[in-house]
């Protein structure tokens, strides 16, 4: 039985002018593609919390993706390269949940050498400081930039999309 080849690397991790790391197509990624999963412990919301509740109120590092009301992704520990794709504000990417997992996908085709980008929308919350849209300013550097990766309080954030599984 022959064996197949294995495929080379679409994506790699490199400093990024967006900010510290960053993850750039290796190869030309075609629109559609199922890039990566987010993978990472998946924790409850409380210990989320209870994890990052020393942060520094000006680290702008965020290694959590809430996947529901009951999960988080914590990509500080066991997470994988999908922790390095940088925030933008007219990103080449998307967050997909599906079956409670989260995908990374292209939304259109990605040259190779592009950064990959996905939009974080960074919720509010009624007990946030002040100054957290300059903690989490962008530096996408788009036309459309919002200045924040947070959403503005009088717009509700898109819901992210649900991947629709065959059954």
């Amino acid at each position: 039985m022959a064996k197949r080849a294995a495929s080379p690397p679409l994506i790699e991790v490199r400093d990024s002018p967006l900010h510290g790391k960053g993850v750039f197509a290796v190869r030309s990624i075609p629109k559609g593609t199922r890039v990566i999963e987010y993978l990472g412990e998946r924790v409850s919301h409380r210990e989320a919390d209870r994890r990052y509740d020393h942060k520094d109120a000006n680290d702008n590092h965020t290694l959590l993706f809430i996947v529901d009301s009951r999960t988080v992704i914590d990509a500080g520990v066991d997470g994988n390269e999908a922790r390095f794709i940088n925030h933008a504000c007219e990103p080449n990417c998307e967050s997909v949940i599906a079956n409670r997992r989260v995908f990374i996908e292209a939304l259109s085709t990605i040259k190779a050498g592009a950064e990959l980008t996905y939009d974080y929308q960074i919720q509010r919350e009624d007990d946030d400081p002040p100054d957290l849209d300059e903690v989490f300013a962008c530096r996408c550097g788009f036309g459309g930039c919002r200045g924040t990766m947070l959403w503005s309080q009088s717009a509700a954030p898109p819901v992210k999309r649900q991947s629709r599984t065959r059954k």
